[in-house]
């Protein structure tokens, strides 16, 4: 069994046909999805479908990218306070920093991540950080966050890896550690301690060799598994276990 931890099956990519797709991923042996919202206005359908699958978990954040959808920091932080509080929420994401697309400026961006970071610590639930090129600035809020962090999708080096590990915080890797250009993945992989090893999809992105460029699914977490297993000197089979296993202690399933 696996369990995919991130994935955005609200995302228009599975409009036409969602509900035959969720119900494939876990009839083919998805233990449990991480669905993450990234936005107020994407909410509701990543609550509908927690609501609707039983093995479907909320996260819920507001991502680097859609900040400038906002003008008050404060009236948008109270309102996604207020939606987590009266909902089953496993974990607050994706948030964090996103400095190679320029959607919303880093002067907005900060803010939101150093606030959903002390909400996350406020409400006790871990933090699905998103880092692309902003590993520095990501790096010192986290050495102030008294929390627990996710990694998503990691690019980070290994030496990184390495002192995120210390502090507690869980790494997850997605398709890009299949990538033949992902050596740095990859070591950064092999230093990650078995009980904070985590494994996701990004779906519907980052598909894995052999279907890098097409729509993602968490069933493809099999190649990320063989991937991890090859790197690490592991079995497949211990891989889906301590992942499994971790994303269920991290989640309180």
């Amino acid at each position: 069994m696996i369990f995919d931890t991130h994935a955005h099956y609200d995302d228009s990519k599975f409009e036409e046909d969602q509900t035959e797709t969720i119900e494939r991923q876990f009839a083919g042996g998805v233990s449990g999805i991480l669905n993450c919202a990234t936005c107020l206005e994407n909410i509701p359908e990543t609550l509908k479908l927690c609501k609707k699958y039983e093995r479907m978990y909320a996260a819920l954040g507001i991502h680097p990218s859609d900040c400038y959808r906002y003008k008050s920091l404060d009236e948008s932080l109270s309102e996604l306070e207020r939606i987590i509080s009266d909902n089953d929420v496993r974990a607050l994401g994706e948030i964090g920093l996103d400095y190679h697309y320029d959607f919303s400026p880093k002067e907005k961006q900060l803010p939101y991540f150093e606030e959903q970071l002390k909400l996350a610590e406020k409400l006790g639930l871990p933090a699905v950080i998103h880092d692309r090129e902003a590993h520095g600035d990501v790096f010192d809020r986290l050495r102030s966050f008294k929390g627990t962090a996710i990694i998503h999708s990691c690019s980070e080096s290994a030496e990184t890896v390495r002192q995120l590990c210390r502090m507690g915080h869980y790494v997850s890797f997605s398709g890009s550690v299949t990538f033949k250009n992902a050596n740095s993945v990859r070591e950064a992989a092999r230093v990650v301690p078995d009980e904070l090893l985590l494994v996701e999809t990004d779906s519907p992105y980052m598909a894995p060799i052999p279907h890098r460029g097409s729509r993602n699914e968490s069933l493809n977490i099999r190649y990320i598994v063989d991937v991890l297993a090859e790197t690490r000197g592991d079995s497949p089979e211990h891989i889906e276990r301590i992942t499994e296993e971790n994303a269920k202690r991290l989640f309180k399933i």
